[in-house]
């Protein structure tokens, strides 16, 4: 009876080992699946970030800004164009009506001032404008002078053959042929010796 009674329980024993191995218990199960379900959703995850890479975005580069120099600056300021001014001031020599005999050489002279805001330099002249050169060329170079300064203008004339009333008027011309300031002259009067018979 003793022995039947031990078979007996040691193939309860034996079915139930069976049975345990057979069957995880639910919470092994649970935390099993729990742990495979991660792992293929983290290497989806992955694989769908590798598909759609996106770029970092650069950001914008600014331009050096530049600043002209001092140089630039000079060379590009336009220039202001100077003025050209001449005023008379005074016979130097030779009053208006003096005599002359014919023949004779006259030194004439003018005082007048550079009134402009040019240097009267090169290509600078004076030309004659009415009366009569009386042996002069009639174009001759201005007497340079620097802006605000006072000038003598000199001419050697030669007092004509007949007698009379003569004039000659001049004015001054930049290098570009344009006439400026104040015109000036000279007037004289001519006589013709008289001669004396010698006594007979």
């Amino acid at each position: 009876m003793k022995n039947f009674s031990k078979k007996k329980s040691w193939k309860n024993s034996k079915r139930n080992w069976k049975k345990s191995k057979a069957f995880l218990p639910l919470p092994i199960l649970i935390l099993f699946i729990t742990i495979l379900l991660s792992a293929c959703g983290g290497q989806d995850a992955r694989q769908g970030q590798e598909d759609f890479f996106i770029p970092p975005t650069l950001a914008p580069q600014s331009s050096p800004i530049t600043r002209p120099t001092a140089t630039e600056i000079a060379t590009n300021t336009p220039e202001v164009p100077c003025t050209n001014g001449l005023s008379f001031i005074d016979d130097a020599t030779v009053e208006d009506g003096t005599i002359f005999f014919a023949g004779e050489e006259i030194d004439k002279r003018w005082l007048v001032e550079n009134t402009g805001t040019c240097n009267w330099a090169a290509g600078y002249t004076i030309q004659m404008t009415d009366g009569i050169p009386m042996g002069a060329e009639t174009t001759q170079a201005l007497f340079p002078a620097r802006s605000g300064s006072e000038a003598e203008l000199a001419i050697i004339f030669t007092a004509p053959n007949s007698p009379g009333t003569y004039r000659s008027a001049w004015q001054a011309y930049d290098p570009e042929g344009n006439a400026f300031g104040d015109p000036f002259f000279m007037e004289i009067q001519v006589q013709v010796p008289v001669e004396t018979g010698g006594d007979s």
